[in-house]
């Protein structure tokens, strides 16, 4: 069953600290993505070819690197996760970008349900208001919540931060959150690492169709998580 959420936990003034923190970090991590990737991004963005060239150069430093990012974007979950996956096909081409990719989303889930399990709802309000957790809690028992929860995260376009913080909540096995994770996010990762890898390869055409068929994808797939929601409210 869900976990009784109560009132905020958090005062006002711990809040407001929490939010200073979250921009700060955030424009921090922004800086080094600007420097780290941003820079030889656009010396390169001609020659895409040579990018990848710089970044093999690396070997599997750089894979670490981008895996620590896609770990650090969930943590600090105010940064969108999109631009990561183009990213990474952008860099390191289809199959590999997509392997760090769900690397990444397996560290960082495994990393944020132990913070939830050890610090509770206070830990999840840093990130959300208490009213969309709240909002979340047609996930009534653990037969639904498993199934509903895999379901949503299959469908691109799903607000899966929330979600990755709110199973913490729950009574979800570690096991089945990480096969949530590792399985179900797959098809969101795959459309848009292979837009970014398009972008790789100067096929600009695929990369625009990718992108349009994603983005509607996307929105059918919110439209389908309302749906779940107020059908399971009701």
């Amino acid at each position: 069953m869900l976990k009784e959420i109560g009132e905020s936990k958090l005062t006002l003034k711990q809040k407001r600290i929490f939010t200073v923190i979250l921009i700060v970090l955030a424009f921090v991590f922004s800086g080094i993505i600007a420097v780290v990737v941003g820079k030889p991004m656009i010396q390169f963005v001609k020659t895409p070819d040579k990018f990848r060239e710089f970044v093999d150069s690396y070997g599997i430093v750089s894979d670490i690197t981008f895996i620590f990012m896609i770990v650090f974007q969930m943590i600090i979950a105010i940064i969108p996760g999109e631009p990561f996956e183009i990213a990474a096909g952008y860099a390191f081409g289809a199959v590999r970008g997509t392997v760090d990719c769900l690397i990444g989303f397996l560290v960082g889930g495994l990393l944020i349900f132990s913070f939830v399990k050890k610090f509770g709802v206070k830990i999840v309000e840093v990130f959300f208001k208490i009213e969309k957790i709240r909002e979340l809690k047609f996930l009534q028992n653990s037969k639904r919540l498993n199934t509903l929860t895999f379901i949503i995260f299959l469908i691109p376009g799903t607000p899966k931060d929330i979600l990755t913080y709110f199973v913490g909540l729950t009574d979800m096995k570690l096991s089945v959150w990480l096969f949530i994770t590792a399985v179900a996010r797959i098809p969101s990762v795959i459309t848009s690492v292979l837009g970014g890898n398009a972008l790789g390869k100067q096929r600009y055409e695929i990369a625009v169709l990718v992108f349009i068929i994603t983005l509607v994808v996307s929105g059918i797939g919110l439209l389908i998580y309302r749906y779940i929601q107020k059908k399971h409210k009701s």
